[in-house]
């Protein structure tokens, strides 16, 4: 959580700056959209007392520790606010509210203030020190000499110093049972739960803090440069693109049978596969609704219709997702197709592609149809393009057929399902293009004219 130090001032009672949060690695300013609470409100650990709009979404704040709001420094509907900015003021005590009617920022740093760096180490003395207080008196509780004591209520009872450390480094106090006198918690017990919450795998579902639970094994994979540009833009086609999915069951034997003679028939020369014939497909169709073959072009206030089909082609590397460019595939044969892919794919693996061979494209086909688990899935656009093609594995189905002796037949399809931008695609030319595309497939002799 970003926040400012706890101050010890003359004219105001002990309280703590709150900034503007980074809620993202990248986050460097962001708008206040809303308060959740007013002045005067009870804060609890875990609870969104803002929510603040990012370049990419709108997010809850959410607080760690127990007070109540003093003073908002920085209005909702606020533009543009830097991460770190004060926003807003808390206290530990309900009666020290009134004390920040007037507060700002400037006054705050112009009031005579004591030394900060005298009061820490004053209290890192006393916590260090051992406890001279009178010890409290026994109970009859069988437990009462094996655990320290808890403060009375839910109210956390901690040093100034140890919830800076705290909220430093994100972690609740909420429930944890100091070692100071009468249960307080110290600098050491924050810094144990920081050394321990460092070594506990870092997913959602663990407690901010592991409080002594034993660490589960992992592995942490450092994070490539291209996994980061690849997560980057997806994410931002996830959040920005209004997107839709068309899916159509279409048939593959005569597109089977084509492949077979054509293969029979090259002696070796090549070898076509299934995705080698679609991509032409895909190529023919978008010649036919080229509204599919177009990019968003924001910055440029235009929607890019080419006229030229370069299909990018997804291939799975040891490092992440890459998408090589079978560039003008509407002017192609099969042939040639197949040798470009096979190139392409294997460089790709090598990590030995050019950056004009992976970057740009007009339309994209994703397949998984190697793996005869997957029937059908989605794929996510990859911007700024406006149409991908996701391909599932061939499937032998019954279908109705009258002339048949038992009223049905056999026959081979698969899944093919298209992710629209409809910023450019509207939904009734997304259904126009799965139209054309499967036309293409299920006559493929159009593909040879």
């Amino acid at each position: 959580m970003s926040k400012f130090a706890v101050r010890f001032q003359s004219s105001y009672p002990p309280h703590t700056i709150i900034g503007m949060p980074a809620l993202s690695p990248t986050m460097t300013q962001g708008n206040l959209a809303v308060w959740n609470k007013a002045v005067g409100d009870q804060l609890s650990p875990g609870e969104a007392i803002a929510e603040i709009e990012t370049d990419k979404a709108q997010m809850d704040f959410e607080f760690q520790e127990d007070g109540y709001l003093a003073k908002i420094l920085v209005e909702a509907g606020a533009k543009d606010v830097p991460v770190n900015t004060p926003i807003a003021v808390y206290v530990e005590e309900k009666s020290d509210v009134d004390a920040f009617k007037d507060f700002t920022v400037d006054s705050a740093a112009a009031a005579p203030a004591k030394e900060a760096p005298k009061e820490e180490k004053k209290e890192e003395k006393e916590e260090k020190a051992p406890a001279k207080e009178e010890a409290p008196k026994k109970t009859s509780s069988p437990s009462s000499g094996s655990a320290p004591k808890k403060a009375a209520g839910d109210r956390i009872i901690a040093s100034p110093l140890a919830k800076n450390i705290a909220l430093e480094h994100g972690i609740s106090l909420k429930g944890v049972a100091g070692s100071g006198p009468n249960g307080r918690i110290v600098k050491e017990d924050v810094e144990k739960l920081v050394a321990e919450a460092s070594k506990a795998p870092k997913t959602a579902a663990a407690p901010a803090a592991s409080q002594g639970a034993a660490a589960a094994d992992y592995i942490d994979i450092p994070i490539s440069n291209m996994r980061k540009i690849i997560g980057k833009r997806l994410l931002e086609s996830t959040q920005t693109n209004p997107s839709y999915i068309v899916s159509s069951q279409i048939s593959v034997s005569k597109l089977l049978k084509l492949r077979a003679s054509l293969n029979a028939a090259a002696n070796d020369r090549y070898k076509l596969s299934i995705n080698d014939i679609l991509i032409k497909a895909i190529a023919v169709a978008a010649r036919r609704v080229p509204e599919a073959n177009s990019h968003w072009i924001e910055s440029e206030n235009v929607m890019r219709q080419f006229n030229n089909v370069d299909v990018s082609v997804a291939v799975a590397t040891p490092t992440g997702l890459i998408t090589p460019i079978v560039k003008n595939a509407h002017t192609k044969g099969l042939a040639s197709i197949s040798s470009e892919v096979k190139d392409l794919g294997k460089r790709a693996k090598d990590n030995k592609l050019l950056p004009e061979e992976f970057q740009g494209g007009t339309i994209c086909i994703s397949n998984l149809g190697m793996n005869p688990a997957v029937n059908m899935f989605t794929s996510i656009i990859n911007p700024p393009q406006s149409t991908i093609l996701a391909i599932g594995t061939v499937q032998r189905v019954a279908v109705e057929d009258k002339s048949a002796e038992h009223g049905f037949s056999f026959d081979d399809k698969i899944t093919i399902t298209g992710t629209f931008d409809h910023r450019v695609v509207d939904g009734a030319k997304g259904g126009e293009f799965i139209r054309a595309l499967k036309e293409v497939v299920e006559n493929p002799l159009e593909l040879l004219l």
